[in-house]
Formats: structure tokens, sequence, C-alpha cells
């Protein structure tokens, strides 16, 4: 941006290291289950064990086993699967120990009832002596272990226990690990969706662009950026902002933002474009209530102007050698509003210098709280830090801007909302 604006140097203060595009899925949070489980184990309080057994000798039989063990088991009993599937829900335990033989169910069906009504828990089955094979098959389907009835000492019955707690725990905490890579991946597509490279035929135009996710979110927000050159020259830029911050709205933005290239790509433009995108946007938005606000920019090779059009979004940024202006241009509704009404959205003619450069941006950017009270940042406010910073060029001038925005809100918790920024610079041989 320096040498386009013929600007001065940049000042080391002014300059914040540039903000990183990784996106990390927060931590997984602890449910009640896993506290209790974790407590339970490390803590010394005593494991729930659930014993479902319709035969009264050999319930008594556990009950001696537990006394016997000198360990404190919180101990209950279920006579049948009916008795038993509402304590697994209600008193959630961490173990159950469960005969095979049930009044009401049998075998490994009896097993799997009690896998899908308590996942958490780990299952140990008490088989017969002459049904080790069975013990095996249901270790095969999903228990942690078997013992047979009739060879059970007090300690070797409590250790066998305690270890298939402790096996559980371990299988669930890989599987969460599992799931935390899992979802890794997926921000890993959103982002490349949401991030892409821009499209350029010439070094007509450079691009500086940035995404920050919002600080409470688990998943990338719906903002999104794109910058095309079509085979004629002109340069394509479209800035957007699905509203909420889910993955339906992470994917919905991605969706959007593909679906805007490859129609400029295809031709379209002006209000035409807008209504494919409308359209895009009403099939595939997961509710009614789910709109998107974009800003759409177009400047053909040679030209001292760009075309706008606004759905809804905020203004944005003119940058020249004498100064940085705000350009609000009159514009139409957010998409997916009133799909069903005529609606529409002008082009409005914006004169930029040959060497000039606009800056696009969400209102991430601009809502964030100043200080500790509500004030908020606004456009005339990020367009007053802008004219202090003219000088730096395209990459410090973005980072700069953001970085104060956030250092602002700050005492409120800095920037909530996702921050998308586009920054497009011609150089002066237009």
């Amino acid at each position: 941006m320096g040498s386009a604006l013929g600007l001065g140097s940049s000042h080391p203060a002014d300059n914040p290291p540039p903000l990183s595009r990784a996106v990390v899925s927060p931590p997984r949070q602890a449910t009640s289950l896993d506290e209790d489980r974790s407590r339970a184990l490390w803590s010394g309080l005593p494991p729930r064990v659930l014993l479902i057994e319709d035969d009264e000798g050999d319930a008594l039989l556990v009950e001696e086993l537990v006394a016997d063990s000198g360990v404190d088991v919180r101990l209950g009993r279920a006579g049948s699967l009916a008795e038993a599937l509402p304590r697994l829900k209600g008193e959630a335990p961490q173990c159950v120990l469960l005969d095979l033989h049930l009044p009401d169910a049998h075998g490994l069906d009896a097993l799997n009832k009690v896998l899908a009504n308590a996942a958490e828990a780990a299952v140990v089955v008490l088989t017969g002596l002459s049904e080790e094979q069975a013990g095996l098959a249901a270790v095969t389907a999903g228990a942690q272990d078997y013992l047979v009835k009739g060879r059970l000492e007090p300690d070797v019955f409590m250790r066998a226990i305690r270890y298939a707690i402790q096996r559980k725990h371990t299988e669930l905490a890989a599987a969460s690990l599992q799931a935390s890579r899992l979802r890794a991946e997926e921000n890993s597509r959103l982002e490349r969706g949401l991030l892409p490279t821009p499209l350029l035929l010439d070094d007509t135009v450079a691009v500086c662009a940035r995404y920050q996710p919002g600080r409470a979110q688990a998943l990338l927000g719906g903002d999104f950026y794109d910058v095309v050159q079509t085979p004629d020259g002109a340069t394509h830029a479209v800035v957007g902002d699905v509203s909420g911050h889910g993955p339906d709205e992470a994917a919905l933005g991605v969706c959007l933002r593909v679906a805007w290239r490859a129609f400029v790509m295809a031709g379209a433009r002006g209000q035409d474009l807008l209504e494919l995108l409308e359209k895009i946007l009403v099939a595939e938005r997961s509710g009614p209530e789910i709109f998107a606000t974009l800003i759409a920019v177009t400047r053909p090779p040679g030209s001292p102007h760009i075309s706008v059009q606004r759905a809804g979004h905020p203004g944005f940024l003119v940058r020249s050698a004498a100064g940085v202006r705000l350009e609000e241009v009159p514009g139409g509704p957010a998409l997916g509003i009133v799909p069903d009404w005529d609606t529409r959205w002008p082009v409005v003619e914006v004169p930029v210098e040959n060497a000039g450069a606009v800056m696009l941006f969400t209102d991430g950017l601009i809502e964030g709280r100043i200080g500790s009270g509500s004030d908020r940042l606004d456009e005339d406010g990020l367009l007053d830090i802008a004219r202090r910073h003219n000088d730096l060029p395209a990459d410090a001038f973005v980072d700069t801007l953001i970085h104060t925005a956030q250092t602002l809100a700050a005492d409120s918790g800095g920037l909530a909302d996702d921050v998308a920024v586009l920054h497009l610079e011609w150089n002066t041989s237009l």
C-alpha cells in the first residue's frame, strides 16, 4: 500500500503480529457424568454399581463379596431388565453387573439393551460355570469384562469392577479425543471454504484478507469473502455475513461464497446476481430466520469507479494518498429477509483513484464495545482509526485496525462476533 499510495513506511509500534487464520475447537466440556466418574475414580468416593440379577442366591453372593472386600461401594439391585432401565438413566451407575439370564431378556439381547441405555457405564457380565464362551462373546459385543459365578474371591471381584470402570473411562476419553480430531478436520474443511485463494489473472490488484472467528464459537461462523478476476480484466469482490455462529451457518457461508464465485464467472451481474444468491440462501438455510448481509464490488479495468451493491451490510472504506473516507451507498435488505418480494439492490458507482484502495468488512469489526461502557466502535470510530493509520501498507493497516478494535473492546471481553476484512489495492498501471 505504501508505494502505490505514495505513503511513508510503517511504525513498528503500530504493527501488531499478523492475525492467525487457524481455528481451534474449544476443549470438550465435561458433562456431569464425566465429573462424577472422575471424582469416584480419583477422589476415593464410592463407585455406583447396579446389579441386574433375578436369582436371590446369586444376588446375595454378590452382596457378600462386596461386604467381604472391605471396599465402600454404593450397590443397587434390579431383578429384571424392565426394572433396571429407568434406574440406568436416573442413577447413572458407573458399573453394571449383568446376569445374562433375566426373566425378560437373555444373552446378548440383554447386554445390547443395557449398553443402549447406559453408554457411559462399564458393563461386567456374570456367567455360570459352563458359560465362559458366552462371557467372551459379551466382551466382544461391548462389555468390559465377564466374571464366572462360583469362582470369585472378594479382592478379585472388586479389582475387576475397578478395572472395568477404568477401561470404560479410557474408552470414553479415546472416543472424545477422536471426536475432537474430527471436529478439527471439519473446522479445517470449513476454513478452506470460507478463506479462499483469490482467483487473480494479473497483478493489477493486490489482495489482503483476514478472518477471525468470534471468541465464543465452537466452529467458524458464517462470515465469508472472495475475489475473482474475470477474463475481461474486471475485479469482483464480495464480503458477507450469515446470521448465527454454528456449523449450519458456517456451511451456508461456504455455500454462498462458492455460489457467488460460480455466478460471477458465469456472467451474472447486478440485480440478477443477488437474486440468485438469495435463492441459494433460501434453499440451503436451516430455518426461515436465517439471513445474510453482503457487499459486492466490481471494477472494470481502467475505470475510475467501482460498482457497489449492498444488501443490509455496513459501508466500506476508500483509501487514497489524500486520506480515508467511509462510503455508505444506498442498498437493499439483507438476503432472505423478504425473499418473496420484488426486492431491489441498486448498483451504485463510487469513485476510486487508479492507485487507490478499498476495504470491505463485516460488522464484527465495528460492533465491539469501547471500554466497559455500552458505546460501540461503529463505522465512525473505525474511520477515525483508519485515518490515523492511513500511512501504513495494506497488511499493517488491516492488522492495526483489527488489533485496535480488539484492544478497545478488551474490557468487555474482546470482539464477540466474527471479523472478515478484505482490502483491495489497485496499482498505477490502470
